[in-house]
């Protein structure tokens, strides 16, 4: 049965989108039977450019990437979710809604906070940004990388939200 992840920032254009394209890339690079999806409380758009710079130099498609609201994962035919990961803290603030299927016993899915500074506000003009994307797309993708090797069918709501808290102290 595929894990399916939400991925949550505010406006989904840059942290969120960096996370579903590596989470989705090492898992198909890996084998995993895992799928990211990401979305804003606020979505903006558009995706940041710099963001779709750093995936596409890593080998990720996104082609069909857009900016998207979390409520269309809280319809009854949405994908069932078994993780929610805020990576902006004002997405991490906000009060999420309802998500549906959710895992393994019925409830709502297990919800982590790993925070990432906004590489869209780094200085240094073009360059900066470039640099502050690109750190953010490896700083990312390695605890995606750490994600994927949790043995995430054996792991109880409570096994993975601590193994989660591990990662981000990591």
């Amino acid at each position: 049965m595929t894990t399916n992840l939400l991925i949550l920032c505010t406006h989904n254009s840059a942290r969120s989108v960096l996370a579903e394209g590596m989470l989705n890339h090492w898992a198909a690079k890996l084998g995993k039977d895992v799928r990211a999806f990401s979305a804003g409380s606020a979505p903006s758009g558009r995706l940041n450019p710099f963001a779709l710079e750093a995936l596409m130099n890593a080998g990720v498609d996104v082609s069909s990437y857009r900016s998207k609201s979390w409520d269309e994962f809280t319809t009854p035919d949405s994908a069932p979710l078994s993780i929610v990961i805020t990576v902006c803290d004002s997405a991490a603030a906000e009060q999420c809604p309802v998500f549906f299927g959710a895992n393994r016993d019925g409830g709502q899915p297990v919800k982590v906070h790993w925070g990432y500074p906004d590489p869209s506000n780094a200085e240094g003009g073009d360059e900066g940004k470039r640099r502050a994307f690109e750190l953010t797309r490896q700083a990312i993708g390695y605890r995606m990388l750490q994600l994927l090797q949790l043995p995430l069918e054996d792991l109880s709501k409570a096994e993975l939200q601590q193994a989660l808290a591990e990662i981000y102290k990591s």
